[in-house]
C-alpha cells in the first residue's frame, strides 16, 4: 500500500502561515503534520500533493514524489490538515469524510489517477470523483482536522506530551553546576546542547524535550510541556512558558507562552509573545508585546479571508507570516493576523489584520516591493547559513502575487 498525503481547499483558511508551505508542513508538537502521518502509519510518503505553486521548492526540499501520481494499486490518501495518532484501518474503495471534506481514502490505481492538485483544491470535485465510495470512520481520538490557524496552537501542548511519553528522555547533553532540572526524569537534553548555571527547567507540569546543540543561558526559566528544536538559543532570563514548541535554529528571550515558532525566527529581547504562530524568518524587534486576552475575557475573532471568524478561546495571539519584522515596542493586537513579509513600524499599534507585503509606519500603510524585499530576504537567510534556490526565489514573489489576489480585493 502506497501512502499519499494531500493539500485540499481548507488551506486558504491557514493563511497566511501556509503561503511558503503546504499544509501538511505545519509544526505542532516535536514535528510537522506530514511526519505524524508517516509515523502513525509506518511509512514514508510515496508522494505527496500540493498547491502547483508550492510544487518546484517541495521537490527540492524533500524525496518524496511531488504531485505525480503513485503506481500502486492501493493508495491511501490522508488529509495534509490531519493531525494523526495513530493509523486508520480504511476498507478498500472507502472514504472518511467530515461533512465535504474528505479525511482520508483507500483507493485503487485508476481512482488515484483522477485525484489531481486542480481536483483536490476544488471540494465539489473530489465529492463527484470519491462519493460513489463506501463511507468509513476513524476513531474520534486517533486524529483532529486543523480547520483554523488557532487550532494548531490548542493541540500543541497535548501533542507535546503524548510525543514524549513516546520517547526516552535522557540528560546527552552538559548540565552545569548551578543549574535545576525539577522532575529530570520527564527532561531530555540532546547531544551537544548545554544547560548554563542559573537556569531552571521545571517539568512537574509537562516534559520538557530539547534538542542538539542548544544553549539555555543562566537564569533563563523553561516550564513544560515544551519542545526545543536543535541550534536554538535561550537567552539570559528569558520565560518559555508552558505549550511552546520553537523550531530549529530560533533565538528566544523576553516571555513567550503557548507559542509555535516555525524556525529561524528571533525574538531576542524583553516582550511577551502568547498563543501565537510565529512563520520562519521572522524578527521581533526589542519589547514587542501581543496582547492574547481581550479586556471583556470574551471569545476572541480572528480576521480570516475578509471576515471576523468567532475563535471559541479566550486566550488567542497572533499568527505571523514569514519573514514579517517588527520595530521595537510594537504592540500586536489580540487575534491577530499579519501577513507575509510585512515590517511593522508604527508607534501606533497596528490593524488586527495587515496584509502581506505590508510596510507600516505613523504616516500609513504601503505595499513594499517584493523585489526589494526578496533582496532583504537574501541577506537575512545568508546569514544563518543558507541559500535561497532560484525556485524559493521564485516562489517568494509568487507569494506577493497571490497575497495581492486573496488579501487586497
Amino acid at each position: 500500500m502506497s501512502l499519499i498525503v494531500f493539500e485540499d481547499a481548507g488551506y486558504r483558511n491557514l493563511l497566511p502561515i501556509v503561503y511558503s508551505r503546504a499544509t501538511f508542513n505545519l509544526r505542532i508538537g516535536f514535528d510537522n503534520l506530514l511526519a505524524k502521518v508517516e509515523t502513525a502509519v509506518n511509512r514514508t510518503a510515496d508522494a505527496v500533493y500540493v498547491r502547483p505553486v508550492l510544487a518546484a521548492v517541495l521537490a527540492e526540499r524533500q524525496p518524496r514524489r511531488v504531485n505525480q501520481p503513485s503506481t500502486c494499486d492501493d493508495q491511501l490518501w490522508i488529509n495534509g490538515r490531519v493531525l494523526l495518532r495513530a493509523a486508520p484501518a480504511l476498507p478498500p474503495m472507502s472514504a472518511v469524510w467530515r461533512g465535504d471534506v474528505l479525511v482520508a481514502a483507500r483507493v485503487n490505481r485508476a481512482l488515484g489517477s483522477q485525484l489531481t492538485p486542480d481536483v483536490l483544491l476544488d471540494p465539489a470535485a473530489v465529492r463527484q470523483k470519491l462519493g460513489g465510495l463506501a463511507g468509513a470512520t476513524m476513531p474520534d481520538e486517533s486524529w483532529s482536522l486543523i480547520d483554523w490557524p488557532w487550532q494548531a496552537v490548542q493541540e500543541n501542548a497535548g501533542e507535546i506530551v503524548r510525543q514524549a511519553a513516546q520517547r526516552q528522555c535522557d540528560v546527552l547533553g552538559r548540565v552545569y553546576a548551578g543549574a535545576h532540572l525539577v522532575s529530570g526524569h520527564s527532561i531530555h537534553v540532546g547531544n551537544g546542547s548545554k544547560i548554563k548555571p542559573g537556569a531552571v527547567l521545571d517539568a512537574e507540569e509537562g516534559p520538557i524535550y530539547i534538542g542538539e546543540n542548544v544553549t539555555v543561558s543562566p537564569g533563563a526559566v523553561i516550564a513544560g510541556p515544551c519542545y526545543i528544536g536543535d541550534k536554538c538559543m535561550i537567552n539570559p532570563g528569558a520565560a518559555v512558558r508552558p505549550g511552546c514548541s520553537i523550531g530549529e535554529a530560533c533565538k528566544i528571550g523576553g516571555e513567550i507562552e503557548g507559542t509555535i515558532f516555525h524556525g529561524y525566527s528571533n525574538k531576542q529581547h524583553d516582550g511577551f509573545i502568547g498563543h501565537s504562530y510565529v512563520g520562519e524568518w521572522v524578527n521581533l524587534g526589542a519589547d514587542t508585546v501581543g496582547s492574547d486576552l481581550k479586556n471583556t475575557y470574551g471569545p476572541v475573532r480572528v480576521p480570516i479571508n475578509g471576515e471576523a471568524v468567532d475563535s471559541g478561546q479566550m486566550f488567542v495571539g497572533a499568527f505571523i507570516g514569514d519573514h514579517t519584522k517588527t520595530a521595537i515596542g510594537t504592540r500586536l493586537p489580540t487575534g491577530a493576523v499579519i501577513g507575509y513579509g510585512c515590517n511593522l513600524l508604527s508607534s501606533r499599534m497596528p490593524p488586527q489584520f495587515v496584509p502581506s507585503f505590508s510596510w507600516l509606519t505613523d504616516a500609513g500603510s504601503a505595499r513594499n516591493d517584493p523585489a526589494k524585499a526578496l533582496e532583504v530576504a537574501l541577506k537575512v537567510v545568508a546569514r544563518r547559513g543558507r541559500k535561497y534556490s532560484a525556485a524559493e526565489q521564485k516562489l517568494f514573489l509568487a507569494i506577493s502575487e497571490e497575497a495581492e489576489k486573496v488579501e487586497r480585493n
